[in-house]
């Protein structure tokens, strides 16, 4: 949990205030909800490591000696949604499409961009199966990345249909299948071998391991056949006929799988309506995408950054998830952007605006002494209405003008207005600029223009 100081802040702010603008563009509509819940909101939401980082609050009086609670912090912003949707219901369009950006806490060990308290963007569609939702989703947030400067990144595609359907055709028992997820996700560090062994030791098949492996190794080779394809084909990208291999092996694999070609299928829309929308040359179809977080009931998705660990954001469909606050089917789907890391990227790689690290102030007013401290109180007032969004300090001593000046340099104010005994007679104020360290005298009347013309 961190202190930002104002350059800090200002990062954020900015970033925050892209991501509105995108979404809302897309039709999404504010919301908050309280930053504490009921603990039976919470729990059995998130997988049981989940569970185990959820903020606890006790409950007050003699139960903070039995350690029971009965609230808890905010984990994320998807089940407040869905106690939110089954609340108010009646209040909501029939498509309900919001964003909400606000702070959840989970008492994880804190790391590099890892924290206990941060920030999620989140943009939901509640009320439809389409997948155009996935599509629109994808897309605001492709968009949302390239305003912020990123170029490099590639939308991660997967369904959880699919992935039972893989395994299932490879013949994995359904109680192993998790174990299997948790192995074939090492494939990259430990390769074929190491993996082998986990399965073992996990108690999976040699036969049905090794049908997963051949599978998930061979995926590698889609991007030299969509490289060849992409050439012959002229205008269709690579990344366009990559998932189209892709989708033609998983149809391939999984066969007469009825949930495993549902979810192709699914998949294949959702491509094929991201291309509609411009971005299909952001997305890659990846069959081990398998997200922690059990509410996914169809489509899942991650960005990924060359040379960055971990995500910039995740989400999927969740469509059981609102019904078990309403008793009604309600279906939903979304995607998450995290804050936290954008920021730090965006920091170390140097994309922020340059401007964003301005001073805090257009003009400082000084005080040539105590019995001009009202007059100058009362210029700074005329200049904010005179020239609105000009941003003017008042120096709230009687320093000497030394002293002002130099407060006003470490600030990096850019202008210096000091009125003097005989500016003041003469209805007159002089202007320093910091920069270049000219001094020009004005009319008062003058002033709020002028420094409204010259600000950065």
């Amino acid at each position: 949990m961190r202190d930002f100081l104002p350059s800090e802040l200002r990062k954020r702010e900015y970033v925050i205030r892209v991501i509105k603008e995108v979404y809302e563009r897309y039709g999404f509509e504010p919301l908050e909800t309280p930053a504490v819940e009921n603990i039976e909101t919470l729990m059995g939401k998130y997988g049981e490591e989940g569970n185990r980082l959820i903020f606890k609050i006790l409950k007050r009086g003699e139960h903070e000696k039995t350690g029971e609670a009965d609230l808890a912090l905010r984990y994320d912003l998807t089940v407040p949604l869905a106690r939110v949707v089954a609340e108010y219901g009646d209040k909501l369009p029939k498509f309900f499409k919001r964003y909400q950006i606000q702070p959840v806490w989970r008492a994880d060990r804190p790391a590099r961009g890892r924290y206990r308290e941060f920030y999620q963007c989140d943009v939901d569609c509640t009320g439809t199966r389409s997948p155009v939702a996935e599509a629109e989703i994808i897309a605001a947030a492709s968009e949302v990345l390239r305003t912020l400067g990123f170029d490099n990144f590639t939308i991660r595609l997967n369904h959880r249909q699919v992935l039972a359907g893989v395994l299932e055709a490879a013949g994995i028992a359904a109680d192993k299948q998790g174990d299997a997820l948790v192995a074939i996700d090492k494939l990259d560090k430990i390769g074929r071998e190491g993996v082998a062994r986990e399965f073992e030791a996990r108690g999976i098949g040699a036969d049905g391991g090794g049908k997963l492996l051949d599978f998930f190794e061979k995926l590698p080779e889609l991007e030299h056949a969509a490289e060849f394809v992409a050439e012959g084909e002229g205008e269709v990208s690579q990344a366009v006929a990559y998932n189209r291999a892709a989708l033609g092996r998983l149809v391939e694999f999984v066969g007469g799988h009825d949930a495993g070609a549902l979810g192709i299928e699914n998949l294949r829309q959702i491509v094929e309506y991201a291309e509609a929308y411009g971005v299909a040359d952001r997305i890659k179809i990846d069959p081990s995408i398998a997200r922690g977080l059990s509410y996914y009931t169809g489509a899942i998705m991650e960005i990924g950054v060359p040379d960055l660990a971990g995500s910039l954001g995740g989400g999927g469909r969740y469509d059981n998830l609102v019904g078990m606050f309403s008793g009604k089917e309600i279906t939903a789907c979304g995607f998450s952007l995290g804050l936290e890391r954008i920021v730090l990227i965006m920091s170390e790689r140097g994309m922020f605006p340059e401007n964003l690290g301005r001073a805090s102030a257009d003009v400082l007013v000084t005080v040539w002494n105590e019995e001009s401290v009202k007059d100058s109180l009362a210029f700074a007032a005329e200049l904010r209405r005179s020239a609105p969004g000009l941003r003017v300090d008042v120096y709230p001593d009687a320093d000497k003008l030394g002293k002002q000046l130099k407060y006003a340099s470490a600030l990096g104010v850019p202008f210096v207005v000091v009125i003097g005994d005989d500016e003041r007679a003469r209805g007159e104020v002089a202007v320093k600029d910091m920069k270049t360290g000219e001094q020009r005298t004005l009319k008062r009347e003058e002033v709020a223009a002028a420094l409204a013309e010259a600000r950065p």
